[in-house]
């Protein structure tokens, strides 16, 4: 038993090292209005590029990768107004791209004899040309068609009105309740997952009852869900403030449920995936749980800034990036988990806005859309939405 401790303690340890190093990146001329960016690694990464708004932004998330030593940053250029690096949980190395809004963007990688893996992107104007790596390594003939009927597994959403019962949470100016209010909207974001193929909700909550936090999250685990997502209404003494925000888990507080769980894991659930605790020595506990938390935290940071784009589409965002705090619903260490503030109820024009059926329908729209782009991109394996990227 000590030997397998020790054998999974080293594999663990080994998975969280970073596998790919960024040694250089150039920006250059690629025309009128237009930049390449090139990336040189050395080794191939399996990369996301995906774009925000408000102020509009290219992101580049590099899973298990760090900066090359004493590696800076080109000088912003052409329509890159700036450049940054940071790093992600999970060791994601991410740069962002700060670039007017529309731009037409290509993305090329591959691999070069003996000079590593390479990602260009091409930001111009519609018209730009694609660039091309070459040679780029060969590109398997795609699958014939399955005669059978797609059979994988939902992604489950457990979607989690705030409050509730004799908790009504905060109350606007003429009287609405956040419980009232919240509970329509997670009701109607229920039921647009539903009608998504792919997708299955399960509401912590569908009726005016009071349930404790911690409660919550046992529901989503008991339901086996890829994600959590909490709806509420923020109040502040001033009526003026308005606008949405998300929030993920912060560092502090994923270290605090960390203690926590493996204070209790001889009597703690398996964490997702059928690893548990409760037979692990205690160093192997607590590399198993960062891996799990840090995960964790990654995916749900990815997932929140696609909902909080698509918030800032029908409504005002009080806080234009995701922020991260210790609330007790999203401390599960192992499931992706974001809190979403729709609006303040204590402004009088957004509680007016969140009695109307078309408003919550618009946030819940809003909501299921940053769900959905971010599952597609990310479909959890055996899934139908993981069949369906195959293809």
């Amino acid at each position: 038993m000590r030997r397998l401790c020790v054998f999974l303690l080293w594999a663990a340890l080994s998975a969280s090292a970073p596998a790919a190093t960024l040694r250089s990146v150039v920006l250059s001329d690629a025309g009128p209005g237009a930049v390449r960016l090139t990336l040189s690694l050395d080794g191939p990464v399996q990369q996301r590029v995906f774009r925000l708004e408000n102020p509009s932004r290219v992101v580049i998330d590099l899973p298990q990768t760090r900066l090359a030593a004493g590696l800076r940053l080109p000088t912003p250029a052409g329509p890159v107004q700036s450049l940054r690096s940071g790093v992600q949980p999970g060791q994601t190395l991410r740069l962002v791209l700060q670039v007017p809004a529309n731009m037409a963007l290509h993305e090329q990688s591959g691999t070069l004899p003996g000079a590593g893996h390479q990602l260009l992107l091409e930001l111009g104007t519609a018209t730009a040309t694609p660039v091309v790596v070459a040679p780029v390594a060969a590109t398997p003939p795609p699958r014939a068609p399955s005669p059978q009927r797609p059979t994988g597994r939902d992604v489950i959403i457990a979607v989690d009105a705030g409050h509730g019962g004799q908790d009504p949470g905060a109350s606007g100016p003429s009287g609405l309740l956040e419980k009232d209010a919240v509970l329509a909207i997670a009701r109607a974001l229920a039921q647009r997952l539903n009608q998504e193929p792919g997708f299955k909700a399960y509401l912590t909550r569908d009726s005016d009852r009071f349930l404790v936090l911690r409660d919550r999250i046992d529901k989503a685990r008991e339901a086996r869900a890829d994600l959590f997502v909490s709806v509420h209404a923020d109040s502040i003494a001033n009526p003026d403030v308005a606008g949405s925000s998300v929030y993920v888990l912060s560092e502090r507080g994923a270290s605090n449920e960390a203690a926590r769980w493996l204070a209790e894991r001889e009597n703690a659930a398996d964490l997702k995936g059928g690893v548990s605790l409760g037979d692990k020595n205690a160093p192997l506990a607590r590399v198993l749980m960062d891996l799990s938390q840090s995960a964790s935290i990654g995916s749900s940071m990815e997932a929140a800034e696609r909902v909080l784009a698509a918030l800032d589409q029908v409504g005002e965002v009080r806080k234009s990036q995701v922020q991260q705090a210790g609330f007790v619903v999203l401390k599960s260490p192992d499931i992706p988990s974001l809190l979403v503030e729709t609006a303040y109820i204590s402004n009088p024009n957004e509680e007016k806005l969140l009695r109307t059926n078309t408003h919550r329908d618009e946030i819940a729209a809003a909501i299921f859309t940053g769900l959905r782009d971010y599952f597609r991109r990310n479909p959890p394996d055996g899934s139908l939405l993981a069949q369906q990227k195959q293809r």
